[in-house]
């Protein structure tokens, strides 16, 4: 579950990369608030506090209410960023399993 949570949010990460309605944008950072707060969640529970407070900022970066206002560039290097961080997250954990 963690696993696809992750790469829905890549993929809509790097969507933010294209000339995309408004909407989308607001949608993204709904839907990114959800999934980075049930990550961090789901690293609570397993007792990873880094990715725990890693996911919380993210949770906090990317919520809808109190919108912190970034250049559309520097947005999508944060996208690109957080996106192959999160790629790369699945892959490190299957190697240290």
């Amino acid at each position: 579950m963690k696993n696809l949570i992750k790469i829905v949010l890549a993929i809509l990460l790097f969507l933010c990369l294209f000339k995309m309605p408004y909407g989308y944008y607001q949608i993204v950072r709904f839907v990114a608030m959800i999934g980075f707060a049930y990550l961090a969640y789901s690293a609570n529970e397993q007792n990873s506090k880094n990715e725990k407070f890693i996911y919380i900022a993210l949770a906090i970066l990317f919520q809808p209410f109190v919108k912190i206002a970034f250049g559309r560039e520097i947005w999508n290097f944060i996208d690109v960023i957080i996106g192959i961080g999160l790629l790369a997250s699945i892959f490190t954990n299957k190697i240290k399993k």
